[in-house]
């Protein structure tokens, strides 16, 4: 089926330079390299070898902007599909429940290349700051109490209005934990951390995280993109940490209700047993006291970072006492969100 003048226009400007060339990446679209954010040392009171992979470099502020990207590529796949008689219809708007970074990267993206709008559902608490940022760029948006229950990808396009699209917030329409974060996964195991503190949100990072470095310190046909240190990456802890506490300043690592989350304790146990990852990896919950504290190093260091996204310093804090001093640590420091650009 041939396409419009606009789809051939929108179509000529996502270009994608390869899947999984270092030398060709396709992040970030306006100037892509790889890696796309830098790692640095930091200094943390009592250990020697600390490093931050600092996410607060992309666009908007967070590494929310990977997944933006992929959502692009995704349409992208849509419109070349419809160019071979594949399949037929109009581009359709996507929904997804959000708290605003993950909106606030993907509408960024949806009106650079003049694609739908996105339909947004959130929570009835959520700051209204937030809500007028993100109709500002261009998002509708749906107010619902999400504490009730859990809610699925029918009830996402109901309640968003969007009968005919897509749900983003689960993995039914697309594949998260692989397609996602793989190129910020390499970014990540290619430092050869002994230790990896993972903010864990929805958790989509996590996995995918896991899943690279199980597929490859069991083969001997590496990926392009890896560089890391195969012994090392065996025995590395990741560590993700999390909150059950609906009042912490870490909000964005909470949610009553998490359907689309594919970690359990049985998953990630066989990961461990089978040399996949260390002995300690893990999901953890955080205790708020240490979050203050996190915050204090980041803001004497410069970073730019919330609570939700500087957390893994928080568990290392919180972690000290067993945690070796001299070993190879690595916070991934997943960014703040720049709801007004410039900000």
């Amino acid at each position: 089926m041939a396409l419009s003048f606009k789809e051939q226009k929108i179509l000529k400007s996502i270009v994608v330079a390869s899947e999984n060339d270092p030398l060709k990446p396709e992040f970030p679209p306006n100037k892509p390299k790889f890696p796309a954010t830098p790692t640095y040392q930091i200094r943390v009171p009592n250990f020697s070898n600390v490093w931050l992979k600092d996410e607060s470099f992309n666009l908007t502020g967070t590494h929310k902007d990977r997944m933006a990207w992929e959502i692009i590529v995704t349409y992208r796949d849509f419109l070349l599909a419809k160019q071979r008689g594949q399949v037929s219809g109009q581009l359709q708007p996507m929904s997804i429940i959000s708290s605003g970074s993950a909106a606030v990267a993907i509408q960024t993206m949806l009106r650079k290349y003049h694609l739908p709008n996105l339909k947004v559902l959130v929570d009835v608490e959520i700051n209204p700051e937030i809500i007028k940022a993100l109709k500002a760029l261009g998002c509708e948006i749906f107010e619902t109490d999400l504490s009730k229950r859990p809610f699925y990808w029918k009830d996402i396009l109901a309640l968003t209005n969007n009968p005919n699209g897509f749900d983003i917030t689960s993995s039914e329409a697309l594949d998260p934990t692989t397609r996602f974060y793989d190129w910020l996964s390499y970014e990540i195991i290619n430092n050869s951390p002994e230790y990896c503190f993972i903010p864990f949100g929805t958790g989509n990072l996590y996995e995918n995280l896991l899943n690279t470095n199980k597929r490859e310190v069991s083969t001997a046909n590496h990926d392009p993109r890896f560089s890391g240190d195969v012994n090392v990456l065996r025995r590395c802890n990741f560590l993700g940490v999390t909150t059950n506490n609906p009042r912490s300043k870490a909000e964005k690592l909470y949610s009553p209700h998490l359907p689309f989350v594919h970690y359990d304790e049985q998953w990630i146990r066989l990961y461990r047993s089978a040399g996949y990852c260390g002995s300690e990896s893990n999901v953890y919950l955080l205790q708020e006291q240490l979050l203050e504290e996190a915050m204090a190093i980041a803001r004497a260091l410069k970073i730019n970072c919330e609570p939700s996204g500087i957390a893994g310093l928080a568990l290392l804090l919180q972690m000290r006492e067993i945690i070796p001093k001299n070993k190879k640590i690595l916070i991934i420091n997943t960014g703040k969100t720049k709801y007004v650009r410039g900000e």
